[in-house]
């Protein structure tokens, strides 16, 4: 397994690059956005560990181009940011997972682990309504219009229509759609939620995604 670092401070790159491999990783590092980018793209890894704040263009940026090229390797923030709109804001530009500075080389490795581990197969399409959700397509319809979600919004919709009827914890859906123990304020997920509802254009009466206050949401049909 490859994994290139993107980090500008030696001593946590060195730390980082010394312990994956001590677990069997390849690994390489750069210590900019503008090479790192370059050297992602160039090569074939399997993950990224990338710091938020780097000279030449920022993680955020990385980030966003490296999704823009149609490249779907794991993303793993490394950030001293921690709020949540920060989370939401990295998530977004593609994320799939970070983790917040100053942390411990074991939960590192977890996190890496997790996003490493193979997917389950299969392809299914689930309904909410007249909104479609196929897996194999990974395309969405409203009716006969396509509703075109990013990648975590697409993952937050499947879990709730497999779970369709039945009340989704938030540690539940946290721990499912972004592989991660979400030890920081889950707000997160409620500014996800309503962007689904925007997009599916999702009101009651009639099939919608209900907050359960103080648990989490129902997908329902009614």
């Amino acid at each position: 397994m490859k994994i290139l670092i993107i980090e500008d401070e030696p001593g946590i790159a060195n730390f980082i690059k010394q312990g994956l491999e001590e677990e069997s990783f390849t690994v390489n590092v750069e210590y900019d956005g503008t090479r790192g980018l370059e050297t992602a793209l160039s090569g074939e890894y399997d993950l990224l560990l990338l710091d938020w704040m780097v000279p030449g263009i920022s993680g955020i940026e990385v980030c966003r181009r490296f999704r823009k090229d149609g490249r779907e390797t794991p993303i793993i923030f490394l950030t001293a940011k921690d709020t949540v709109q920060d989370t939401v804001f990295g998530l977004q530009a593609g994320a799939n997972d970070y983790i917040k500075k100053p942390f411990s080389f074991d939960e590192l490795l977890e996190r890496v682990r997790v996003q490493l581990r193979p997917k389950s197969g299969g392809h299914e399409t689930f309904t909410l309504g007249d909104i479609v959700l196929n897996t194999q397509t990974h395309q969405v319809f409203k009716g006969e219009e396509e509703i075109f979600l990013t990648q975590k919004e697409f993952a937050l919709l499947e879990f709730l229509l497999r779970n369709k009827g039945q009340v989704c914890r938030r540690t539940q859906i946290i721990e499912s759609v972004w592989d991660i123990h979400f030890e920081y304020n889950s707000g997160v997920i409620d500014v996800y939620i309503n962007g689904l509802r925007k997009k599916l254009r999702l009101e009651e009466p009639g099939p919608h995604i209900k907050t359960i206050r103080g648990v989490g949401y129902i997908a329902r049909e009614e």
